[in-house]
């Protein structure tokens, strides 16, 4: 398949500031003071000052605890950009696309984009944090209830796992396959929740939460944030830190499938997404050498890989059994943890760790070769979707 794009808007972009806080399960700070810390950090590791930013884009994790009036608890005057978005998962990668075509358009200079969320407050468990008890759906969404379906999350991606196995034989080793290979990335990354190290037996040994997932197919739950500084390349290599190119970009948005009778349990927005995104960037997946994944489960992994184009659809357990995905193996994805073992940060989990290892800061779990990073962020269940590929090289794409 070839991948062209006769424009990139992306082209002329840069990641030149990363701040994120501890991760944690403990309620230490807000989620407004927590993406204080974050953008503070951001701001400073980029080299800059607060007064020179001029841009900023809030996402708030599932507890919604922040919305534009961050700007006024951050002190931010004269911003000439701020919006507050939600595309679930997803918008991690969106505010960052946004952000770089402002920049390109002229309409701000430095562009903050930031998540913050906390969710496990005393007396809440993980699973009440994002079981949704408490909030009635309405409109379509109260569609499945009608028929006594009521799920979340764990139950939804279970589903679709459930409905990839049946079609395509995928086995539950070849979950465990991922789990095993995010959890070798953890066992290096200070950052990470979980650096315990992890058999394949002690996935099966792990509590079901709903078949088939075990308790290490699913995301954690964290409280943190993450925050990153967009500037054009040109004043990014005026700064302190490596920068890191936006070459490509592109999103994706299928829907719901339960709502829309399609078959999105066993496809992604990816396959819409990355067309857009190769062209931009000038590559195709053998041009890919880390791969980033929002992996909220270890099914995310294995669907996402196929429809990048790693492999054919159907054949993602196959290709990830045999280790290929972790330390040492020939397609590292994942490369801090991910969400599985990392930490969950929504779509900054995949974009943090693509800025350290662009920059070629990922210290013991550094991949040698870093000249294109993948990334995606993906929301809701497989609904909606973005992509970002980024790269040290100041000719990455057509515009930098």
């Amino acid at each position: 398949m070839g991948y062209s794009a006769s424009f990139n808007p992306s082209g002329g972009a840069a990641i030149a500031g990363l701040g994120m806080t501890e991760m944690t399960r403990e309620y230490t700070y807000s989620a407004t003071g927590l993406a204080g810390i974050a953008v503070r950090q951001a701001i400073a590791d980029a080299g800059l000052g607060k007064d020179d930013i001029d841009g900023l884009f809030i996402n708030a994790g599932v507890t919604n605890s922040i919305s534009t009036g961050l700007q006024t608890s951050l002190g931010f005057r004269n911003l000439k950009l701020l919006n507050h978005m939600n595309a679930a998962g997803s918008t991690a990668g969106q505010m960052i696309q946004y952000a770089s075509l402002a920049i390109q358009a002229g309409m701000a200079s430095h562009v903050v984009c930031v998540f913050a969320d906390d969710p496990l407050k005393p007396g809440t468990s993980a699973g009440a944090a994002y079981s949704g008890t408490g909030r009635p759906a309405t409109g379509m969404a109260s569609l499945p209830g009608a028929y006594g379906f009521f799920s979340g999350a764990n139950t939804s991606y279970a589903l679709a796992a459930r409905r990839h196995m049946g079609l395509y034989g995928t086995t539950q080793d070849q979950l465990g396959a991922v789990a095993v290979s995010t959890r070798n990335w953890a066992t290096l990354n200070p950052a990470a929740m979980q650096r315990n190290p992890m058999t394949l037996d002690d996935y099966h040994g792990s509590r079901w939460i709903v078949e088939p997932f075990h308790l290490f197919d699913c995301t954690l739950v964290s409280n943190g944030a993450v925050a990153v500084v967009v500037t054009s390349s040109e004043r990014a290599r005026e700064l302190q830190q490596p920068p890191v190119y936006v070459a490509g970009m592109g999103q994706g948005h299928p829907g719901n499938p339960r709502q829309q009778g399609f078959e999105n349990e066993v496809n992604t927005g990816a396959q819409i997404a990355r067309d857009t995104a190769y062209g931009m960037a000038g590559v195709g997946p053998n041009d890919i050498d880390i791969r980033e994944l929002y992996d909220c489960y270890t099914y995310t992994t294995l669907v996402t890989l196929e429809d990048y184009g790693f492999c054919e659809k159907g054949e993602g357990g196959a290709f990830v059994e045999d280790g290929k995905l972790g330390p040492g193996g020939s397609h590292p994805t994942n490369t801090g943890g991910g969400q599985l073992s990392g930490y969950y940060m929504w779509g900054m989990t995949p974009v943090s760790e693509a800025v350290i290892q662009t920059r070629g800061h990922g210290g013991d779990r550094q991949v040698d070769k870093r000249d294109h990073v993948l990334v995606s962020t993906q929301g809701g269940i497989l609904d909606y979707h973005s992509t970002l590929i980024l790269s040290p090289n100041a000719d990455a794409g057509t515009r930098n």
